[in-house]
């Protein structure tokens, strides 16, 4: 018999010894013949029990009085004995009551006291007994009934409540063995010792865990609960009950399991307000950590006033060098596996990082093991970004784009520079000197159609990254404090995967700051505030496109390392447009490309005509001709506003389309 087995066993004798008392305590009230009284005139005594028995150890916990814990044992031996209500109503002399009451306790036991009625005294405040009382029938003689919990915990089952398994989940980090990294285990370190700080007699602090990084947070919590020999579950803000009553007893039923079972909750705050939702009405999150008690991790992205003892702890993701680490293990030395690229380029947490390992080694050969890390990291980003922002496909190449050699230089430093991070900020040290700005931001200035989407078009191809075009429609909020929650969101997702951002028109969201002269000016200057300080801390590529740079910030202006000014087209680079601009499949004749640049026109307009005479090629079931693309190009000036002279659009030969 191991020792659980022979502490239950125990347990047992002990409770059927106290139930043989009360019984014996019940016939001496009701004044039955000794004939029908058990043997037992004394409570059971629990010697050489280690742990105690679980009504001692219950009462223990609770603080509960030697009055309180016989009645608690008379509503046990209730629910356990047959005969226990025969014996309630014989004791009171009343065949309608034949269940235990106050009053019979006030009368069956010795040093009876009034306060275990009071609703703060653990017996009431813990509910560990259901008073059922109707209309106007006294306190006193109401029935009692104890807790299922209760009495399964008596019994010697010790289990998480029912009512509270609904609302608890194991942590998604738990099936992971991650070793936590030198900079993440310090923070565990730091919040044990200031948790053995804490006097007995005292709550134990809140730790509340600010970062964007969900997993990283519950890695930290899990460590910490393991040191602590506790097991730790989940809870989502969204799940709590908003309803008074409700919330108090779930945080009542925490409270004491936390007490009877070695338990941690972490409440994850992740996306909730800080602020509550209605004045002068707390949140049922700041309630439920008022009610209740026990080990509790908060999860919040912004540190949260929370009235109580509170340990802040910042957990941001490994570090680079940390990540590096972890990829070199968790890859087992495959060749070309590129671990240095991939924790320079992706901002991954431990569990990401096995995840994706554990995935392409079980399914690619080892001739194609970087693409594939590549493409699964960028995979395991992605879908953080696509409620924010539109993601591009991005489809064009060096050849596709025609720009002077200068800008066309600027380019493919932009490019270098993002493929050479690795090199210069964490083997060349730089890094050790810069704790902002190792990020790249560029500004794209120049007329529609220039080619400034092409461009970032190019340099996502050439990287191999995603490219998101920020939609400043789901960005900018007119409620105040909005715009900076979606900012936040939008860098926060991109980090992850060093997605290349795209703020196209960004003279709209990074213009310059104004004057305050009212309220709205104020926090309209909060933002752009913000913005800067974003940009300057985003790890990635930013890039700014404007039609009208005179317009941004000239805080912005500062802080953007590359400026590629984007020409109007002149005849030569137009020339060369016209000679790309359709695809190779697409059949045309006898194009004159040399009077074709002559047309004073943008990339993007070059690129509307070439289509539109696409498509009157295809209508008339003929091959590109002279007089389709001029005709095309006739409705592109119009559709500018643009003055047309028919003699610039008038061709020799007639295919019968009307222009």
């Amino acid at each position: 018999m191991n020792n659980l087995d022979c502490w239950i066993a125990k347990n047992e004798e002990y409770l059927a010894n106290a139930m043989a008392w009360l019984r014996w305590r019940l016939c001496e009230l009701a004044q039955l013949p000794d004939i029908e009284k058990p043997k037992v005139i004394e409570m059971a005594m629990a010697e050489g029990m280690n742990p105690p028995p679980a009504l001692l150890l219950l009462s223990q916990k609770l603080d509960l009085s030697d009055f309180e814990q016989q009645v608690l044992l008379l509503c046990v031996a209730m629910e356990l004995d047959q005969g226990m209500a025969r014996l309630c109503a014989r004791a009171f002399d009343n065949s309608h009551q034949p269940y235990p009451t106050f009053a019979l306790a006030l009368s069956l036991f010795e040093q009876p006291t009034w306060d275990a009625l009071y609703w703060e005294r653990p017996l009431r405040y813990w509910r560990l007994i259901e008073i059922h009382q109707s209309g106007v029938q006294p306190l006193t003689t109401s029935g009692l009934r104890v807790d299922e919990r209760i009495l399964n915990y008596v019994k010697g089952l010790n289990s998480l409540d029912d009512r509270l398994v609904s609302l608890l989940m194991t942590m998604e980090t738990a099936e992971w063995n991650v070793k936590l990294p030198p900079s993440q285990n310090a923070l565990v370190e730091t919040i044990i010792l200031q948790l053995h700080q804490t006097h007995k007699e005292q709550r134990l602090p809140i730790i509340q865990l600010v970062g964007a990084d969900a997993l990283s947070k519950q890695l930290i919590a899990q460590y910490v609960a393991a040191q602590l020999d506790k097991y730790i579950y989940r809870l989502s803000v969204e799940l709590l009950p908003t309803h008074t009553g409700e919330l108090e007893t779930i945080a009542r039923l925490w409270h004491w399991e936390s007490l009877l079972l070695p338990l941690a909750l972490y409440l994850d705050a992740q996306e909730i307000d800080a602020k509550p939702t209605t004045e002068g009405q707390a949140l049922p999150l700041q309630r439920f950590i008022t009610r209740s008690g026990g080990l509790l991790f908060l999860s919040t992205r912004e540190v949260r006033q929370l009235g109580l003892p509170t340990i802040v702890v910042d957990v941001e993701k490994p570090t680079a060098r940390e990540q590096k680490t972890t990829w070199t293990e968790v890859l087992g030395g495959v060749a070309d596996s590129s671990p240095q690229v991939l924790a320079t380029q992706f901002n991954l947490n431990l569990v990401k990082i096995e995840q994706i390992a554990q995935q392409v080694l079980a399914e690619t050969p080892n001739c194609e093991i970087q693409n594939r890390l590549w493409s699964a990291c960028l995979a395991s980003t992605r879908p953080q970004l696509d409620t924010l922002a539109q993601r591009l496909d991005p489809k064009a190449t060096w050849d596709n784009i025609v720009l002077p050699a200068e800008e066309t230089n600027l380019l493919h430093q932009i490019a270098d520079q993002i493929r050479q991070r690795s090199l210069v900020y964490q083997e060349w040290g730089f890094h050790n000197r810069m704790n902002r700005g190792m990020g790249i931001s560029a500004l794209f200035a120049g007329e529609s159609g220039t080619g400034k989407t092409m461009a970032a078009e190019v340099i996502a191809n050439d990287l191999q990254l995603n490219l998101y075009r920020i939609d400043l429609s789901s960005v900018v909020n007119k409620y105040i404090g909005e715009t900076e929650k979606n900012l936040r969101r939008l860098f926060d997702a991109a980090e992850d995967g060093g997605a290349i951002l795209f703020f196209d028109e960004a003279d709209a969201l990074f213009g310059k700051r104004s004057e305050v002269k009212d309220s709205h000016d104020r926090y309209a200057n909060i933002e752009v505030n913000y913005l800067l300080q974003r940009l300057e801390a985003y790890r990635g590529l930013a890039i700014l496109a404007t039609n009208l740079k005179s317009s941004l910030d000239h805080a912005f202006m500062r802080r953007l390392r590359f400026i590629v000014n984007f020409p109007f087209p002149g005849v030569a680079e137009r020339q060369v447009m016209w000679q790309k601009v359709f695809p190779p499949e697409t059949p045309t004749q006898d194009l004159d490309f040399n009077r074709l640049a002559r047309l004073n026109m943008t990339g993007g307009s070059i690129h509307n005509i070439a289509l539109n005479a696409a498509f009157l090629a295809a209508g008339a079931g003929t091959p590109v001709t002279m007089q389709l693309v001029l005709a095309a190009a006739r409705a592109e000036f119009r559709k500018l506003d643009r003055p047309v002279n028919e003699a610039d659009f008038r061709v020799s030969v007639s295919t019968g389309v009307r222009v």
